[in-house]
């Protein structure tokens, strides 16, 4: 018999719990309730609470609205996105998730006390996500954004470094960076780095590297755009070759399963729980 287990220590992190439940408890009052972007990087628990009535819009439509509720998801946004509220009469429901909240804090702190001709802040993430927007808005977009070491060319290494990480990029990569950066820097200008990657989520590396290796199979369950879910697929991939990442059960194919005994169910912190129950339920199936 098939033995099939999900990963307890994949789903949503707290952040997109706390946005989650910030939504249901905002649509089960009256009226409309509008999210500035998907709530959440999986198109079918995106799905699921727009039957519930949620509206996503972008930041052009945002600018049309008048005296609506609009939701702000885990990622953060930036400070113009507030104004644009206060001045259209908005009612915000901030859903920032409080690690992203805190690195906001953190660096609007340091951007308003360096001096731009000795210094620079340094962001290491996904060049145009939203929590990095969110970050860089911090700045009035003039932090340096880089995603891997061929951006370091982009930094003044005659400068002073601020570096800060976006919370879901991996440990081992943004240890890299550093050292780069160490190396490269002029030696009589400072460098600090801020190790401000979630551990909640950084955490998850090694132990789904660990829950892949005790498979024949893993179905990793991520939506594309889930940039914690890059991370977490290519860990599983390490750790077992024979991974599959999908979106929906329906994208099993059962070629697949032809002579594996034990099948690992994973997935990103954007993947909910039922989604992954729902391909536990398709693997028995077939």
């Amino acid at each position: 018999m098939r033995i099939v287990e999900i990963d307890q220590g994949s789903g949503f992190c707290f952040g997109v719990v706390n946005a989650i439940q910030s939504a249901e408890n905002e649509l089960a009052k009256d009226g409309e309730l509008y999210c500035l972007g998907d709530i959440v990087h999986n198109s079918q628990e995106v799905a699921r609470l727009q039957q519930k009535g949620l509206i996503t819009v972008n930041h052009e439509q945002l600018r049309s609205l008048r005296n609506k509720r609009v939701l702000l998801r885990a990622h953060g946004e930036p400070p113009e996105t507030y104004q644009t509220a206060e001045k259209n009469s908005i009612r915000i429901i901030d859903a920032t998730c409080p690690v992203v909240l805190q690195l906001q804090k953190k660096i609007l702190k340091h951007y308003r006390e360096l001096n731009p001709a000795e210094s620079q802040i340094v962001i290491f993430g996904k060049a145009g996500h939203a929590e990095v927007n969110g970050l860089l808005g911090q700045t009035e977009g003039k932090a340096i954004v880089i995603e891997d070491k061929k951006d370091l060319e982009k930094i003044d290494f005659e400068k002073d470094i601020y570096l800060f990480s976006q919370t879901t990029m991996s440990v081992g990569d943004f240890k890299e960076i550093v050292g780069e950066i160490q190396n490269r820097i002029n030696p009589e200008r400072r460098f600090k780095s801020f190790d401000t990657i979630c551990r909640q989520v950084a955490n998850r590396i090694p132990n789904i590297g660990k829950f892949a290796a005790h498979h024949d199979l893993i179905l990793f369950v991520a939506g594309e755009k889930s940039s914690n879910g890059k991370v977490l697929l290519a860990e599983c991939k390490k750790a077992n070759p024979n991974t599959h990442r999908i979106s929906v059960p329906a994208d099993i194919n059962p070629d697949w399963l032809q002579g594996v005994e034990t099948v690992g169910i994973c997935g990103a912190t954007s993947t909910p729980k039922w989604l992954m129950e729902e391909v536990a339920r398709k693997i028995e199936e077939v």
